[in-house]
């Protein structure tokens, strides 16, 4: 019986990670935190663009072929040392984050998105600090993930789609929606044409670098790309469909875990290294960033801060504590989610005190994976409600609001007596 109840059991686990891509929740909020990250950090430097990537940056283009040549990096950049191929790249850059950010054909969006953040980065890599390190692992992983199965417009397309094979089927006519909303949608089809000549131009002239692992992956998203459009509009019912489900299922979960396992790494090495310092063992450790002009933006509020050296102590340690114990808590759910809450305070502090609000911005955005189903849920409905709230008021018409408003005046009376609302 036990060795029964037990395959049982492995066979359900099987089930659930093949048939479902879990977390749908938390890889939109990681899809919308990271591209909203890089798309305000490009805006940012929109004046300074050429000083840090361009053909105007101290670390110029034939020293950046040198360093690209020995390190095997990819990066569009190294194309050509054009101004204007510059321009473009850092274009696709702002435009791939902005439509990855509302979930405009992700798929497609996401390798944009990535080739974007790499071409960038790689191209100075003197440039970064830690979050730019964490926003190159993600957008990585984030063309691995089904990140646009909820709050997105590929979700809403989605739904759409759904709707009207409802009602087909609620009037009896016979009608293929799968195939008739393929067959509506050119941009897709137009964007795996586009991107296949420029991967194929990359790939015969060794544009991707020096690695075998990214031109595999960029293959396979293309191949796979295409498969899924096919089966999708000629055989939407078939075993293949299933497959390739199970597969981009598969796919997603894993990665999942990995950016899971990335963020508890991050914390944990942050906190043990931390732990060797002799200034955070001795909890003053804070006190000396607040003093650097580079890191004071609010120099009145730092030097509250650091005059007080009891809270310089508590927020010293307790930094340590939580980084080190947050990896260790994910078995229990209500300690971690203290524990997430006290590490999102904390990069929020770091943005608003040390003057790093990009590194915060995708710190929180690599927490938001271990963030409650529930509280997502209830955070997505309270965003739905205020923007019908918000439009359903902007599109009444000057009669209707002030029809409304007389509705809605206060009713009194001559005795003091309730309003409407209270």
């Amino acid at each position: 019986m036990s060795t029964l109840s037990f395959d049982r059991k492995v066979a359900h686990a099987v089930q659930r990670i093949t048939s479902s891509a879990f977390g749908p929740y938390q890889s939109a909020v990681i899809r919308i935190g990271f591209s909203a990250t890089y798309l305000l950090f490009l805006l940012r430097e929109l004046p300074h663009r050429h000083e840090m990537y361009g053909p105007d940056a101290p670390w110029r283009w034939d020293m950046a072929q040198q360093l690209i040549s020995g390190n095997q990096a990819f990066t569009a950049l190294m194309w050509s040392d054009s101004a204007v191929w510059f321009e473009i790249v850092y274009a696709i850059a702002l435009l791939s984050a902005a439509l990855l950010m509302v979930g405009w054909h992700t798929r497609a969006m996401s390798v944009l998105f990535m080739a974007g953040v790499l071409s960038l980065q790689n191209r100075s890599i003197f440039m970064g600090d830690g979050g730019d390190n964490v926003i190159h692992l993600m957008a990585i992983y984030l063309v691995l993930t089904r990140c646009g199965r909820v709050w997105s417009l590929d979700a809403r397309r989605a739904a759409r789609a759904a709707e009207a094979e409802e009602a087909a089927r609620g009037t009896g006519v016979e009608a293929d929606v799968p195939r008739r909303s393929t067959r509506g949608d050119v941009v897709g089809p137009v964007l795996w044409v586009v991107l296949g000549v420029v991967l194929i131009a990359a790939s015969a002239t060794d544009g991707l670098g020096g690695t075998w692992w990214l031109p595999t992956l960029l293959w396979i998203l293309w191949i796979g790309e295409g498969a899924w459009w096919a089966v999708n509009r000629y055989a939407p019912q078939s075993q293949t469909r299933i497959l390739l489900d199970v597969i981009a299922n598969l796919a997603h979960n894993a990665t999942l875990v990995v950016i899971m396992a990335e963020v508890c790494l991050i914390y944990a090495t942050a906190g043990w290294y931390k732990i060797q310092g002799s200034r955070w063992q001795d909890g003053t450790a804070l006190y000396y960033p607040l003093k650097l002009d580079y890191f004071t933006p609010w120099p009145a509020l730092s030097d509250i801060l650091a005059s007080n050296g009891v809270m310089v102590m508590l927020i010293t340690y307790g930094t340590v504590i939580v980084q080190v114990a947050f990896p260790f808590t994910l078995f229990n759910r209500r300690v971690k989610n203290v524990l997430l809450v006290a590490m999102i305070c904390e990069h929020a502090g770091i943005a608003l005190l040390l003057g790093l609000p990009f590194f915060s911005m995708a710190m929180i955005a690599a927490d938001s994976v271990f963030l409650p189903t529930v509280f997502l849920v209830w955070l997505g409905g309270r965003v739905t409600l205020g923007r019908k709230l918000l439009f359903s008021r902007g599109n009444r018409l000057p009669e209707q609001r002030r029809a409304a408003d007389d509705e809605e005046a206060p009713q009194h009376s001559g005795d003091g007596g309730h309003t409407l609302v209270g």
